[in-house]
């Protein structure tokens, strides 16, 4: 999966308008155009489409985080220079608060099955004996997930990410009890990086 796919199926999934995507990036302190956020999410075969690096896409996802989580206190985390489908599985996790079970529900809409070994493999160091690599493949199904849960108004064919409102919901924080409930399952190296203080 490409980066864009990723940003047009994110946009899709939560009705975000150009207003809110450029909102985002704002949240994580980056300023873009609306023309950027266009180019971005144009098919590939568009003469217009741009390529999505993988900081403007950890930008996007940093500011999801903020947004429906809040800051941090204190500087906040730098983008990424390199991202890889861990990083971005992470990011979505900890941006909607989810717990396993609920992430192995959310795959179980897009019909894939994973146990919650697996699962937990995907979210620890790169240096950890048990670690294992996200393909596309389970990416993409957790990112068709989301949208069968999330946007329940539409099927989640691979096509649906394309048509986007110019409406947009608002933008809820997720409720959370405690910076622990959040990140339960999260290594320490990158729950460190999103730590905030007990509400």
């Amino acid at each position: 999966m490409t980066n864009n796919d990723v940003l047009r199926r994110i946009r899709y999934t939560f009705n975000f308008n150009d207003k809110t995507m450029i909102q985002l990036f704002a949240e994580a302190g980056h300023t873009v155009t609306r023309e950027q956020v266009s180019d971005w999410l144009k098919k590939d075969d568009d003469p217009a489409y741009q390529d999505c690096s993988d900081v403007e896409l950890a930008i996007f996802l940093n500011g999801l985080i903020n947004l429906k989580r809040g800051k941090r206190e204190g500087p906040q985390p730098e983008p990424e220079q390199r991202l890889s489908n861990n990083i971005i599985f992470m990011k979505l996790k900890i941006a909607l608060n989810l717990q396993a079970d609920e992430i192995l529900e959310i795959m179980n809409r897009s019909d894939f099955r994973l146990s919650k070994h697996e699962l937990s493999a995907f979210f620890r160091k790169s240096s950890h004996k048990h670690f294992r690599k996200c393909q596309d493949q389970v990416l993409r199904h957790f990112l068709k997930g989301l949208q069968a849960t999330y946007r329940t108004d539409t099927d989640s064919s691979d096509d649906q990410e394309h048509q986007v409102d110019a409406t947009t919901p608002d933008l809820a924080p997720v409720e959370t009890t405690s910076t622990q409930t959040a990140a339960a399952t999260v290594e320490p190296e990158v729950e460190s990086v999103w730590r905030r203080k007990k509400p």
